[in-house]
């Protein structure tokens, strides 16, 4: 099988993967999410913010990198959702906030993904540097590198864990800003590993993914900040678990 069937393949498992985590956190954990995040208007903002943020990052990664060909990126897909979908609250008058449905679909579908990553071979330039550690991978031009897409996926498949383990505890701060815990630790994590990437450099040594990840880690520390500030206006209220937006 080639690199792109197997790589398609797992874009499948992931989609399902991510699905089936939406569908246990509605339908056996019982946790209620705006109904807006399933109107038609909505998820079409989302999707084509997706797909737009995915090509445009990730071609743009490939020019810089030396390789002008269209690519797709899975950080660029997160953002252009988060922008379509902020977009689209705005032309709407939606006040709600409506991220936290997606905050598991999101690490279970990258830990998936990656893998399919991984198992594509060289040619998907998802790759890491040289090295020589024990662990080093060889993705078929003979040269021993970082399975950075592994460590990716790892990372994501811990968060998901965790905040499987906080919901079943129904940890009400995951539940609400899940998405942005999701977000931050991913462009955290990501930023890391882009330090062990072959991409090319577009301010000083930091690459396309570099400056994204970082951007995506400020909104979310922005995000959680002022949710904090309206958790606290309203402390005399009653709280409603279902008011989480991206």
């Amino acid at each position: 099988m080639s690199g792109f069937a197997v790589h398609t393949l797992f874009d499948v498992f992931a989609w399902m993967a991510a699905g089936m985590a939406a569908l246990w956190l509605t339908r056996v954990e019982k946790i209620a999410f705006p109904p807006v995040t399933t109107e038609l208007g909505y998820v079409a903002a989302l999707v084509l913010g997706a797909g737009t943020g995915a090509v445009l990052f990730g071609t743009l990664n490939m020019i810089v990198s030396g390789v002008p060909v269209v690519a797709r990126s899975i950080e660029g897909g997160i953002a252009g959702a988060i922008l379509g979908v902020e977009l689209y609250k705005q032309a709407t008058g939606v006040a709600l906030r409506t991220g936290a449905r997606f905050a598991l679909p999101l690490a279970v579908g990258v830990a998936v993904g990656r893998i399919g990553c991984h198992l594509a071979g060289i040619e998907d330039f998802t790759h890491g540097t040289p090295t020589t550690l024990p662990w080093a991978h060889d993705f078929g031009d003979g040269i021993p590198r970082h399975p950075v897409q592994l460590y990716e996926s790892a990372a994501m498949a811990a968060f998901a864990l965790v905040y499987v383990v906080q919901v079943m505890n129904r940890g009400t701060r995951w539940i609400d800003q899940g998405f942005y815990l999701a977000v931050g630790f991913y462009g955290l994590q990501r930023f890391v590993w882009e330090f062990l990437k072959p991409y090319g450099t577009i301010l000083g040594p930091f690459t396309v993914f570099h400056l994204l990840s970082a951007a995506l880690v400020i909104w979310a520390v922005f995000m959680l900040a002022t949710a904090q500030q309206i958790t606290t206006s309203r402390s005399g209220e009653a709280h409603d678990r279902s008011a989480a937006e991206i």
